[in-house]
């Protein structure tokens, strides 16, 4: 190492579990105004995680911090638990908001809120695609989650950024049956929702594929639950207040909590440090 290079403060990050090590981790490398593309690129390569993230100095005087996302597939303009565990690390390394109780992240997709209770929750973003799926698309579902389209009760775009289109199966069972035929999936990247019984601490079991992000099978996902929230309170099918299931396959145990707060879904779970350290980049 010669004394010119930039030693980075570094956490990872456990988001949406309050037990250690159940949730969906995020690499959070702080002050990294310095670093190309390429670095941050190369690191979450090497991270391997389904996201690394980069704090940055704001380029919107309204922001207290840019974020860039990266997953070992490239960059993406927002997602949702790397957002939460960003703030949380933001916030632990000193961060001091503009407005107190409130956090304001710059990002691709633009300005996102997030609001500190117990634990942090985002503002879901507007969606960049919404709409019913197309019957060649549900088609390409079916064979990408190896079950009859038939099966399929809706499919609907929910896209805020990563390309998201989602599945309602008839039930939680049904969800976490799924074994996927990503080859069958292609480029698309696929969500999943079931209901489960009530009485339970979730409502609905959440998956999600994306293969063209490198990331098969994402543990945890807050912007794929922001876009599903989005579409079923819209359609009434879920209530303006719920928790989603998700990691359960992957032996994960993430709990996704969702409010609508007037025209606002909130999108909201624990988030807790798991590794400190420092990065010297290549």
């Amino acid at each position: 190492m010669s004394s010119t290079e930039t030693v980075h403060r570094f956490r990872q990050v456990d988001v949406f579990s309050s037990e250690p090590l159940r949730g969906n981790p995020v690499a959070v490398v702080h002050a990294a105004d310095d670093l190309t593309d390429e670095q941050m690129a190369a690191f979450a390569r090497w991270t391997n995680l389904s996201e690394t993230t980069f704090l940055l100095r704001p380029t919107d005087p309204a922001a207290d911090y840019r974020l860039r996302i990266f997953t070992p597939g490239g960059e993406l303009p927002f997602a949702g638990h790397p957002t939460l565990g960003s703030a949380h690390a933001w916030l632990e390394d000193g961060g001091v908001p503009a407005t107190a109780g409130t956090v304001v992240q710059e990002c691709g997709a633009g300005l996102v809120r997030l609001r500190r209770g117990s634990t942090l929750a985002f503002a879901a973003p507007p969606l960049v695609r919404s709409g019913p799926a197309d019957a060649d698309t549900v088609d390409r579902i079916a064979a990408g989650l190896r079950v009859p389209a038939g099966e399929i009760l809706a499919a609907e775009w929910v896209d805020n950024g990563p390309g998201w289109v989602a599945a309602r199966l008839r039930n939680a069972d049904a969800v976490l049956a799924v074994r996927p035929d990503f080859a069958a999936m292609g480029e698309l990247n696929v969500g999943v929702v079931g209901r489960y019984p009530a009485g339970g601490d979730a409502d609905v079991g959440v998956r999600a594929f994306c293969p063209s992000l490198a990331v098969p099978e994402d543990p945890v996902t807050g912007s794929l639950n922001a876009g599903l929230a989005q579409w079923l309170i819209g359609t009434g099918e879920l209530p303006e207040r719920y928790t989603a299931s998700q990691g359960t396959a992957l032996g994960r145990r993430g709990r996704v909590h969702v409010e609508r707060d007037g025209d606002t879904i909130w999108i909201g779970g624990a988030t807790s440090t798991t590794i400190r350290g420092e990065l010297t980049p290549a």
